[in-house]
């Protein structure tokens, strides 16, 4: 395949998520078809099939999608130089903000997430696990600069993210919205002391 191809391909891949996304956003994941997709690109079904094997994959892919802006703005967050109380604030504080805007306050978007809970296990699982990886980095950076205090990394990191579960669950955020329970910048405060060094 030449590289104009390729790239053809790709844009053309490129188009089918976003404007599956649109639709999912507008009229809910389970009543939007892969007609309704290929009806707005002035393509077949068919021709979609070519690019994505099921309507799965392609909720998968727009899934992915969703998730990997929020790594990519937690990455950038661990990368940057900083104390790391601040950086670490800003990481837990990002991820329940990006977590709430994309599917908490968009009914449609959020039937999505309940169905990638479902049926693509596996796409939430990498992005949780991946987000428990800053979380965990961000404590190792911690510790090596003296402002945390962690003997095992690991748990700390597991415990973090435990803690913040009401926060970064999109289905825990909705379901504890109007329920009594500490602010976000309570949790993160009640994380942070369980880190800083005893002495």
């Amino acid at each position: 395949m030449t590289l104009v191809a390729e790239h053809i391909e790709g844009d053309t891949r490129d188009r089918i998520l976003e404007v599956a996304e649109r639709l999912f956003r507008q009229i809910g994941y389970q009543k939007t078809t892969v007609g309704d997709i290929a009806k707005e690109l002035r393509m077949s079904p068919a021709n979609v099939y070519r690019f994505f094997e099921s309507k799965k994959a392609i909720h998968q892919s727009v899934a992915r999608g969703l998730m990997g802006e929020v790594e990519l703005e937690a990455q950038r967050i661990v990368a940057r130089p900083g104390p790391v109380v601040e950086r670490f604030r800003e990481l837990l504080n990002t991820i329940h903000r990006m977590n709430t805007e994309r599917y908490v306050g968009d009914n449609k978007l959020h039937e999505m997430v309940a169905v990638a809970m479902e049926e693509d296990w596996d796409v939430c699982v990498n992005h949780m696990e991946c987000i428990g990886g800053f979380v965990g980095q961000m404590i190792a950076q911690g510790v090596a600069s003296g402002e945390f205090e962690a003997p095992d990394l690991q748990l700390a990191g597991l415990c973090a993210c435990t803690a913040m579960m009401r926060f970064f669950h999109p289905q825990m955020i909705a379901q504890c919205a109007t329920k009594p329970g500490p602010s976000i910048d309570q949790m993160i405060d009640f994380v942070i002391a369980g880190l800083s060094p005893r002495h």
